[in-house]
């Protein structure tokens, strides 16, 4: 077990590194920010920042978990409210309401920033939250993905306004750090021949052999497990399908993202093919890895996704060509709030423009939470140590201007 816990830590931060230094290695000064509205600040190289010692933070995270467990007994952590207490708060005094995003591996962003301010718990999906937050149901997240979040900005209100007029997206709280796609046993792709999703459709063979392994094997549509509904990827993989003229492909949930991952790691054991949507930074790279049991699979030859616009990247043997198209640019993830809110409490919204984590950091944390340490109480430890690790940091941002 204890293997396999040191096994699963190198292998997400591996594919974290290798990932992030393709998202951001040919990338001149004149990228783009992808989002409206525009925040006053550029964003920061946190994919070149997260690269500068990754081998000496991954080997003393290492060693400190192989000690604690030599040991035995781990030394009981700092409680977050006393961390806090001679933090000086955003819009002290001021009732905060947040929410985060119902996927796990965002968790811990949440948590750190909730720790701050100190405000409520929410949980929604962002096809909800963006309507919410414009609504000012609640205050403020920190998980926007951009550009997969675009859409939601430019919905419309009741009153015929967008919701990009009631709401400020700001900071980069982890610049041009995520990266994702769909992903397939390294295998069958190599022992099929498997280059690009597009050929694999129009392959009879290939096709054949993953459309009687999905989850309605026989009825001539080849089922991805795609992305639940109300996450922008759903939507962006849909345009995929209709771009492309697949109309023998669909996306399908399975029930929750997390039992897609668990079908597609059963389906790997057994042998069969799969085809699932993932992520990175997360733990799930940490179970299906690009390179060693996985490959990315690249989209299509040609762009076909509003969300790609730079061209392919080239991850080596992580993905099934060396042109890689995964469908998506790099994410930025970054922090929105209700103007309403901004306004009020500048204090908040200067943190908010602050607040930085290191994507390797959030990957670590989402292996411990998948290997068990995954209670809110647990998260909430999380975030504290977080804090005490970088406390000097967190102290220079909550520093009143």
């Amino acid at each position: 077990m204890k293997k396999m816990r040191h096994f699963k830590y190198l292998i997400a931060v591996l594919s974290v590194l290798a990932l992030l230094a393709a998202a951001c290695g040919d990338d001149g000064d004149d990228a783009a920010v992808t989002e409206e509205p525009t925040a006053t600040t550029a964003p920061p190289d946190t994919a070149d920042d997260a690269m500068d010692e990754p081998d000496d933070e991954m080997d003393d995270t290492m060693d400190d978990e192989m000690d604690d467990e030599m040991d035995d007994e781990m030394d009981e952590p700092e409680e977050p409210t006393e961390m806090a207490d001679d933090m000086a708060l955003p819009g002290e005094g001021v009732s905060v309401t947040m929410a985060r995003a119902n996927w796990s591996t965002g968790y811990m962003q949440a948590a750190i920033f909730a720790a701050l301010p100190d405000p409520a718990d929410l949980e929604l999906a962002p096809s909800n939250a963006f309507v919410a937050m414009a609504n000012g149901e609640f205050d403020l997240w920190v998980n926007s993905w951009f550009p997969n979040h675009n859409q939601f900005l430019a919905g419309e209100m009741p009153d015929g306004s967008l919701v990009s007029e009631h709401v400020t997206t700001l900071g980069f709280e982890m610049a041009r750090a995520g990266v994702q796609g769909l992903i397939t046993n390294k295998a069958f792709a190599e022992a099929n021949g498997v280059t690009t999703l597009d050929a694999l459709v129009n392959d009879p063979d290939q096709f054949a052999a993953y459309e009687a392994a999905d989850v309605s094997p026989g009825d001539g549509i080849l089922q991805i497990m795609g992305c639940p509904e109300g996450w922008g990827c759903r939507v962006n993989i849909d345009s995929w399908i209709v771009n492309a003229g697949w109309d023998n492909v669909e996306q399908f949930d399975i029930g929750g993202y997390d039992a897609m991952i668990a079908d597609a790691i059963a389906r790997d054991a057994a042998g069969e093919p799969y085809l699932v949507y993932t992520w990175a930074p997360s733990h799930y790279v940490g179970d299906l890895r690009p390179g060693d049991n996985s490959v990315w699979l690249s989209i299509h030859d040609d762009p076909i996704s509003d969300t790609q616009i730079e061209g392919p990247k080239s991850i080596g043997d992580q993905c099934t060509v060396e042109n890689c198209n995964l469908g998506w640019d790099a994410a930025d993830i970054r922090a929105t709030a209700n103007n309403d809110f901004l306004a009020a409490n500048p204090a908040a919204a200067r943190l908010l423009e602050l607040f930085t984590i290191n994507p390797v950091d959030v990957t670590l944390q989402n292996v411990t939470y998948s290997l068990g340490e995954n209670t809110e109480d647990d998260i909430k430890r999380h975030a504290a140590e977080w804090i005490a690790d970088n406390r000097d940091q967190v102290d220079a941002w909550l520093t009143k201007p």
